[in-house]
């Protein structure tokens, strides 16, 4: 009975992150996630004048309630979390901060975030294509008050807004008109309140109040998304996966992956600190709405031809911006493999067979190769990856963990 272990959770990490930048005092971060992501964020933090010291595999952050100071230009490589969350932090301050992103995350909207910062107070000078990066935020700290909000394309904005909210001088009011990946929210709103701050909500109205973060050492719990290719490939090769730190207490709406799962016939069980997937390898097709689950869309893709019958995934036009457009990209590669597969706006439904092996066209996106690794391990063939060094994005250790699994599955089995 493998046990696999997962790096720590890259949402998490991000949230921790600006909470520990925002709160009094210092703030240890217990194995928080290492990758690519997270050390972009560490990286503007540290432009932004906050003191962020690694040990070992802790971290240890020392807060700013009043936010950063002077003049800073941040450069967020291809995280959305660092892109999106530490200009809201940077507005709270008092001086001129310049924030440019990959030519990747360029591309993925900011408007709705930087709609909302302007309107509280901040002035913001954008570059080539508004909306977008590269812009400026000129900033004497945020008013606060009362906000409307679309977060149907990315739960980020709001959760953007929800964390700085308590550094404004009012508060926030914010109703929000539409939201995706409703877990996420969750997941802010308790990390909040574990940092001293305890949000109001009535539906999708949030009232934050104005106040202070507190530090405290905090522990991040392994990663669901990444869970999830661990979880599928112990459905796919029949077999039983054990994950520590993932369990009933989990903050990560990701984990809901294993209901998806359990639908297709594995067995699943979950405890207060572990998830457990086992399967006889044969697998039903489903029709499974991943609005709030979407980072594991291209998981399922990648499973899905392997079920006795078509599997439909529905509401996942989020996912045409992401890192990449994820839904026509899990599209090209499973019909590059010989797949029939169909799909609209914001639907995809793909019909059973045995996918050929072929070089998987990552688009640079760290899910759609750890997803299609997956389906290569029953693959007609051995695959390959154009790209697999983009895993480092949030799962460095990704192809050597996975050949460490499928190794203890050979000697257990």
């Amino acid at each position: 009975m493998p046990k696999v272990a997962i790096p720590g959770s890259k949402s998490i990490t991000a949230r921790a992150l600006f909470l520990a930048a925002a709160a009094k005092g210092t703030t240890t971060l217990r194995r928080p996630l290492f990758s690519d992501d997270t050390e972009g964020f560490v990286e503007g933090l540290t432009t932004l004048g906050y003191a962020v010291e690694r040990d070992g595999d802790d971290l240890h952050v020392k807060g700013s309630p009043e936010g950063p100071t002077g003049v800073a230009s941040v450069f967020c490589r291809d995280g959305a979390t660092t892109a999106r969350f530490l200009p809201a932090l940077s507005a709270s301050g008092h001086g001129q901060f310049s924030f440019d992103a990959s030519n990747q995350m360029r591309k993925r909207p900011m408007s709705p975030l930087l709609d909302a910062l302007g309107r509280l107070g901040a002035s913001i000078t954008v570059g080539a294509q508004t909306g977008h990066h590269p812009f400026t935020i000129n900033t004497d700290g945020l008013e606060g008050g009362e906000i409307e909000l679309d977060a149907g394309i990315s739960s980020q904005f709001l959760t953007a807004l929800l964390l700085v909210g308590p550094l404004t001088r009012k508060g926030l009011d914010i109703r929000v008109t539409d939201l995706v990946s409703r877990p996420y929210v969750d997941m802010t709103l308790s990390m909040m309140a574990d940092f001293g701050i305890n949000v109001v909500r009535d539906g999708d109205h949030f009232r934050v109040p104005s106040g202070t973060y507190e530090s405290r050492t905090y522990r991040v719990e392994p990663d669901a998304s990444s869970s999830s290719y661990f979880f599928a490939a112990a459905a796919l090769l029949g077999v039983e996966v054990h994950v520590e730190g993932l369990g009933t207490e989990s903050l990560q709406g990701d984990l809901r992956f294993v209901d998806v799962l359990k639908k297709m016939g594995a067995n699943v069980h979950l405890d207060r600190s572990r998830a457990t997937v086992s399967s006889s390898g044969h697998l039903q097709g489903v029709e499974v709405n991943m609005r709030d689950i979407s980072d594991t869309m291209p998981t399922l893709a990648a499973l899905a031809p392997f079920a006795k019958t078509p599997t439909l995934i529905t509401d996942v036009f989020n996912t045409r911006v992401k890192e990449c457009d994820r839904l026509e990209a899990c599209a090209v590669n499973l019909s590059r493999m010989g797949i029939k597969v169909e799909t609209g706006r914001d639907w995809l439904r793909i019909l059973p067979g045995l996918p050929k092996a072929v070089e998987v066209e990552t688009f640079g996106d760290h899910r759609i190769a750890m997803a299609f690794s997956i389906t290569g391990l029953k693959s007609n063939g051995v695959m390959s990856f154009d790209d697999p060094g983009c895993v480092k994005k949030t799962f460095p250790t990704f192809f050597t963990t996975l050949e460490d699994f499928v190794t203890a599955v050979r000697t257990a089995y």
